[in-house]
């Protein structure tokens, strides 16, 4: 039978019957959230290895995000050398310069509103295949760009594969990955992101100085594509979706219930190939209630629990921004000067070193999210942010003299920002919105998300020229305090629970 596309409705919700509630149904098989059968949850069976596919080849979408950030920040030196650059338009204004820098981020934006309206039609599995493509094709036309607005074009074309991947990554991966590991395998995606930085600021610095180097840094996205298309093409279906259309009488309900289960074991192994028949009945019986429902609306979006968990997801993205993670990341260079780095190599080893430090705390956050749960890394690591932005605000106020001051404020900024929002926004927001409106409550979150991070790196430099950067590390870390009273009164714990729990906590 032909690949059926993967879709936000494979996802895992329902089994209200199961905790009590009529109309909603468990039985997550995609994401391998195991069923509540008479209240009882059962032993999840799943491979290890199995798992680790479904998991990979989304989480390359983050991977070729977080090389884009990491790349562009020399890609732009280079562009600029009238010796390196290779071109005759190297001269570029600081507004081209921006537009280079920032494009990938509209690119980005158009793809968070592009998934609100094909992410049912196309399903996680096809819009990540169309994430991959559309890397492909604008990192070709940024590397192959003769001039200065074909490369434009390319960064933009790049940047709506980043909306379609950062849109369908958490949420296929929740989708076939078990309670149990759910939470780690979705904050190690937040892990590539980080690593893809690294690995574009290390192939950055080691072409920054190549004639026409920036074309390599580009091209290097190309390969990690194709791998990213390749796998999903070869993952399979999510069955819970299959199971949904056949339901809603979309297909023929014996072929569909075949594929699920031959859908099931390619997701979860060797471990499920005896029960996988099982599972895909109890399953067909938990998602009964969708045929009853019909097709999820607008104004659903703004009603009920899907309105709760709009609330929690966007306002996590919204805080996991205007706390100014952009801004903070913006002084890097300068408070390494300060501390005696020499000038010439700053920027490059800085940004190196900070990658680095990324990396071991998102590590930390990936081994014990599912052991301490979120709302305490969360509140954890955002109290150790406002700490920071104070210290940080103090600095370029009264402390100018104690460079130590200011380098110790940006590590433990960027320390405490990996163990809280940047793994756990993206973890919270595949987590927390209901089935049939899954989708479309992701994509606004990620829009929410991305418009933050463009508002707040667009009003940056206007806002420090008119306040002075003190006092604005003073708004952030106020911000901060204010995110830290929306996470303790507002945000639930997830940890443990399967998606359909999570669904029926929000009620």
């Amino acid at each position: 039978m032909a690949s059926v596309p993967t879709s936000d409705h494979e996802r895992h919700h329902h089994t209200y019957s199961s905790i009590g509630k009529a109309g909603n149904t468990s039985g997550e098989i995609e994401g391998m959230d195991v069923p509540l059968i008479h209240g009882q949850r059962q032993s999840e069976n799943y491979s290890i290895v199995a798992a680790i596919l479904p998991f990979l080849f989304p989480a390359l979408g983050g991977l070729l995000y977080g090389f884009d950030i990491g790349a562009t920040s020399s890609a732009t030196i280079n562009i600029q050398s009238p010796i390196s650059s290779g071109i005759s338009w190297y001269d570029l204004s600081s507004v081209q310069v921006g537009l280079i820098t920032s494009g990938s981020l509209y690119g980005a934006l158009l793809g968070s509103i592009l998934a609100f309206n094909i992410a049912d039609f196309l399903g996680r599995r096809r819009e990540l295949m169309v994430s991959a493509a559309s890397y492909i094709i604008g990192a070709l036309i940024t590397t192959l760009a003769p001039g200065f607005a074909i490369m434009v074009i390319g960064r933009f074309i790049y940047g709506i594969g980043i909306g379609l991947a950062m849109h369908a990554a958490p949420m296929y991966i929740a989708e076939t990955a078990a309670s149990q590991i759910r939470g780690r395998l979705i904050s190690l995606k937040e892990f590539f992101i980080v690593s893809g930085m690294v690995l574009g600021y290390v192939v950055g610095s080691l072409l920054v100085d190549v004639t026409a180097g920036w074309r390599y840094m580009y091209a290097t996205a190309i390969p990690f594509g194709v791998i990213m298309g390749i796998g999903m093409w070869w993952l399979p279906a999510s069955p819970r979706w299959i199971l949904l259309r056949a339901i809603q009488g979309k297909g023929d309900m014996r072929d569909l219930r075949e594929y699920a289960v031959y859908c099931l074991r390619r997701l979860r192994g060797e471990a499920i190939s005896n029960s996988a028949t099982h599972e895909v009945e109890e399953i067909l019986d938990e998602l009964s209630y969708i045929s009853e429902e019909g097709e999820a609306t607008f104004g659903e979006m703004f009603q009920g629990k899907c309105l709760k968990a709009l609330i929690i997801g966007a306002g996590l993205v919204l805080f996991q921004q205007i706390t100014g993670q952009p801004s903070v990341l913006y002084y890097a260079a300068s408070i390494f000067q300060t501390a005696g780095f020499s000038a010439a190599a700053d920027a490059t080893r800085a940004s190196i070193l900070l990658g680095v430090l990324k990396l071991i705390m998102t590590g930390v956050a990936v081994m014990v999210v599912d052991k301490l749960g979120r709302r305490p890394l969360l509140l954890g690591g955002v109290s150790g942010i406002v700490i920071a932005l104070f210290l940080m605000g103090s600095f370029y106020t009264y402390l100018g003299n104690v460079s130590a001051v200011a380098v110790v404020a940006l590590l433990l900024y960027v320390g405490c920002y990996q163990i809280s929002f940047g793994p756990i926004g993206w973890l919270m927001i595949s987590e927390i919105f209901p089935l049939r409106l899954r989708g479309r409550g992701l994509s606004i979150a990620v829009l929410v998300n991305f418009g933050a991070n463009a508002l707040v790196t667009f009003a940056f430099s206007p806002l420090e020229t008119l306040l002075g950067a003190g006092i604005l590390f003073f708004i952030f870390g106020v911000i901060a305090v204010v995110s830290l009273v929306f996470i303790y009164f507002i945000v639930p714990e997830t940890k443990g629970l399967t998606l359909e729990e999570i669904e029926a906590k929000l009620l």
